[in-house]
């Protein structure tokens, strides 16, 4: 049983793919969703250790996500990592406001991307002992 549960974002499936089966094989629980609001469901649910959303998605957007999950108690303190593509920039004050703790931009490896959740992952794990 996998002890880390992450929550993937993106209507384009085959990105959620790639990232799910690279975080599957470094044991992770994965949960899917390919769009804002169902995402907010399965993280209101779930709880995730983290959350991998696109920026850029129908129906609720990788911002308004995370303002819904920022407003709710229960998600509040899940890290984000938003996933941009090319042109979609988010200021640092976007950032800090919402509690993004980074942003990669989309074409990425699932190396890149595997990297990037333990450094989160570790990263709160120590804002959280000290």
């Amino acid at each position: 049983m996998a002890d880390r549960k992450a929550l993937i974002v993106d209507d384009e499936f085959h990105i959620v793919q790639v990232v799910a089966i690279k975080l599957r094989n470094n044991g992770f629980e994965v949960l899917t969703a390919d769009n804002g609001a169902d995402a907010y469901a399965l993280a209101c649910e779930n709880k995730p250790d983290i959350m991998i959303t696109d920026y850029q998605m129908p129906g609720l957007t990788g911002l308004e996500l995370i303002e819904k999950l920022r407003a709710t108690p229960e998600t509040a303190s899940i890290p984000v990592i938003m996933l941009t593509g090319r042109g979609f920039d988010i200021s640092d004050e976007q950032k800090q406001k919402l509690g993004i703790s980074t942003c990669l931009s989309k074409p990425f490896s699932p190396r890149e991307v595997l990297s990037t959740v333990e450094d989160v992952l570790r990263q709160t794990a120590d804002v959280n002992a000290g």
